[in-house]
């Protein structure tokens, strides 16, 4: 079962790309559902999350919105449909988030800026060129800033991926035929390892979104491994209340067989350490 990561670029013509390989390998392409989802769970708008992907929500949006959820949902939304197969999955740091399973193949389709920049004022109806970098570029620009403040990297590095295309010298077909190719290859056939990988990234994705929509857990924030059906809890709690509610959640969660509490209890002299300066 394909799964296949591809970057968002505006511009790029990432997007026939991801069309066309889905018609050629019969894959579905997933990316607005995303946004449906991840709005409806954080009950905003789905616009909001449209204009923070793309760096043009205001100061009070950006501040309203708890960013961490939406790093959360998107993870599970994505695990969950790499973890069926068969798909394309364009954007929301699929690269990054499942680079580590090796049967998903990562690439990037880029393109010059003059390219792009034909390109957006063709979209838009426009003469304005100076418009449409701008827009590119702040675009480029929430791109990278989240993909560094979210997963450590820089946006852009040819390591992240297992093949770079680029459409001013590689057609949208020439780029489905190259991306069909390498999924084709050994390298990226799905075994049982690679299976059970993805699955078990798939269900602590799912035990962290279940912490954070728990009232007692939401703000609780630990290290969650999956292998098998089996979660393994570590990192600090305030109190043996905080620890017993934690694994209570993650117990809960479909798809979890057992919980192995491993989280400690903060230090007696941590918590009453300002009380004790006064």
């Amino acid at each position: 079962m394909p799964v296949i990561a591809m970057t968002q670029e505006m511009g790029s013509l990432a997007k026939d790309v991801a069309v066309k390989l889905a018609q050629t390998l019969e894959l579905n392409v997933m990316r607005h559902e995303i946004v449906e989802h991840v709005a409806d769970k954080m009950q905003i708008p789905q616009s909001l999350i449209g204009r923070l992907r793309e760096g043009k929500a205001g100061l009070i949006e950006r501040l309203k919105t708890d960013q961490r959820s939406v790093a959360l949902y998107t993870a599970e939304e994505l695990f969950a449909l790499a973890d069926r197969g068969n798909v394309v999955l364009r954007g929301w740091g699929a690269t990054c988030l499942l680079r580590p399973v090796p049967h998903v193949v990562c690439v990037r389709v880029t393109r010059s800026m003059r390219k792009r920049v034909e390109w957006l004022m063709g979209d838009l109806e426009t003469d304005d060129a100076d418009f449409a970098e701008a827009e590119i570029r702040r675009s480029d620009q929430a791109h990278s800033s989240r993909m560094n403040e979210q997963f450590g990297v820089t946006w852009g590095d040819p390591l992240l991926y297992d093949l770079v295309l680029n459409t001013d010298r590689v057609s949208v077909e020439s780029c489905v035929e190259q991306i069909a190719q390498l999924v084709r290859r050994p390298e990226f056939a799905e075994t049982a390892e690679s299976r059970a990988l993805l699955a078990n990234m798939a269900l602590e994705a799912r035990v962290r979104v279940a912490l954070k929509d728990w009232p007692e857990t939401q703000a609780i924030n630990v290290t969650v491994e999956a292998k098998q059906g089996r979660i393994v809890l570590r990192g600090i709690v305030l109190n043996a209340e905080e620890r017993m509610q934690t694994e209570t959640v993650a117990a809960a969660v479909g798809g979890v067989k057992s919980v192995d509490n491993q989280l400690r209890l903060m230090a007696t002299s941590r918590r009453f350490a300002s009380s004790k300066q006064t």
